[in-house]
């Protein structure tokens, strides 16, 4: 099984940091402009935890190189039955460099985006390092 399915099956967020690239880009499936950095993208992915209820991966699709993961998911958004799929591309070094989440259906992504928007004052503050 792959460390970040792993870490993130195990509810073990330091773990799902420890495997981000300083250099991230984390592509969200609900706003427009790719966040940069290790800092911000492991707050969002923080929020995400708390957002995401009944969280599980149900297919994983991997190149054979080792560098490209796609994993496939299902959870729930409060009442929404959600989709999606977490992209990502590993650098020469093992480290998570891009992560891109796709979800499905439109409501449920709009039901994400409400939530994740109610908490991004905190997830700003949390990549800050301010509490």
């Amino acid at each position: 099984m792959n460390p970040f399915r792993k870490a993130v099956e195990d509810g073990d967020h330091a773990a799902v940091v420890d495997l981000l690239a300083e250099d991230v880009v984390f592509t969200s499936p609900v706003v427009f402009k790719p966040y940069a950095g290790k800092a911000i993208t492991a707050a969002i992915l923080g929020a995400v935890i708390r957002v995401f209820e009944d969280f599980r991966y149900v297919r994983e699709i991997a190149n054979p190189d080792g560098r490209d993961l796609a994993l496939v998911f299902e959870a729930r958004v409060g009442d929404r039955a959600i989709q999606g799929c977490d992209f990502l591309h590993f650098d020469e070094n093992g480290r998570i460099d891009d992560l891109m989440v796709m979800v499905r259906p439109l409501s449920a992504a709009q039901a994400l985006q409400a939530a994740m928007a109610a908490r991004f004052e905190l997830i700003e503050r949390e990549a800050s390092g301010a509490s």
